[in-house]
């Protein structure tokens, strides 16, 4: 039997000393393995902001761990809570889309609010541990849904996914690829398809890479060649990660993702989004309430290219996210299970127990 222990590195956490936040830069894989030290609002703001952390939870953990860090540098003063409010809103304006890093921001300054009249020490403590336990329960939640995900899949299926949403976009195993990684520890062999997820290369850069180094069956192909493997019976299910799911099931996941879903349909093949239940956004009634976050022309034009790959006064739209309609989606799996349709009631349900199974 092949099997084979996953290797987990430490993409985001805290410096020894609590005065900074350590990531490993993604924006430099798979070339590079460099980690990069935030101390300063501007410095965590360009973090998130031009993805040297990026994937919903890791950027939800990470600025659990930058508010813990303002805090603890700022120190003890009089408008301490203003000051560190007015630091929440600055970095939650980093990324729009991604629900998480708003999530984990205000479950940061809730406990600030609620033990303002303790001891600094007593502040900082509790600060320190609620970003800790943030990322804790994320490892936790991480295996649930790749359990779950793993229920869907047998030995020898053929597994498409888009942009990256494995260990370095969590902080461990992750979502998309955890069902797939887990299968590799216990002697399930898959094959994956790996979209190379333009502009930015997530998959090409990340994706690949992790699934490389975990010894999965990995195929690397362009963005516009996944009609062509699902068109040759190749692919048996659909693995996405997400940015932020509404109410009605509509979820925003990385650009080029509702193109996925629109072909599988039309192949008949399963699509399965998978996240934590932070990223259900029940306020947000359908995708046509999801913020979409637009990026630099430089980003399709300049990127990864020697020379412009078009003329300079060529204007470029270049949207981060898109949105792929309920009715395209075969499950939302979570920590808590599997959300089937019709989703108004079953994520609901879903956000609102703490082991639902299958809804």
């Amino acid at each position: 039997m092949d099997i084979k222990n996953v290797t987990h590195v430490d993409n985001v956490k805290l410096r020894d000393d609590g005065q900074a936040v350590v990531i490993l830069d993604q924006s430099l894989l798979p070339g590079r393995t460099e980690y990069a030290e935030l101390e300063k609002p501007q410095e965590m703001y360009d973090a998130i902001g031009k993805l040297r952390v990026r994937g919903a939870p890791a950027i939800g953990i990470c600025a659990a761990y930058c508010m813990y860090v303002l805090a603890a540098r700022r120190g003890k003063c009089d408008n301490f809570l203003q000051e560190l409010h007015k630091d929440g809103d600055f970095l939650k304006s980093s990324r729009p889309t991604a629900v998480n890093l708003k999530w984990a921001v205000d479950r940061i300054l809730k406990v600030a609010d609620s033990i303002a009249d303790e001891s600094w020490d007593k502040i900082l403590e509790t600060l320190r541990k609620e970003a800790v336990t943030i990322q804790e329960e994320d490892m936790a939640m991480c295996f649930k849904i790749s359990e779950y995900g793993l229920s869907v899949i047998k030995e020898g299926d053929g597994i498409l996914t888009h942009c990256n949403a494995g260990p370095l976009a969590t902080s461990r195993y992750g979502t998309a690829l955890g069902p797939i990684l887990l299968a590799k520890e216990r002697g399930i062999n898959v094959k994956v398809f790996a979209d190379e997820t333009r502009p930015l290369l997530q998959g090409a850069r990340l994706t690949a890479y992790e699934l490389d180094k975990a010894g999965v069956d990995v195929t690397l192909i362009c963005d516009n060649m996944a009609s062509s493997v699902m068109s040759r019976g190749w692919i048996q299910a659909c693995f996405v990660g997400c940015d932020r799911v509404a109410a009605n099931g509509d979820t925003a996941n990385k650009i080029g993702t509702s193109g996925v879903a629109i072909l599988a349909k039309h192949y008949g093949i399963p699509f399965y989004v998978l996240g934590p239940t932070s990223t259900i956004d029940l306020e947000c009634r359908t995708g046509a309430d999801i913020p979409i976050e637009l990026r630099e022309a430089e980003e399709i034009k300049k990127m990864f290219f020697r020379e412009p790959s078009s003329p300079e006064s060529v204007k470029c739209y270049n949207p981060a996210f898109d949105v792929t309609d309920h009715s395209l989606i075969t499950g939302i799996i979570t920590e808590n299970g599997i959300a089937y349709p019709p989703f108004e009631e079953s994520l609901k349900r879903m956000s609102n127990v703490q082991d639902a199974t299958f809804l």
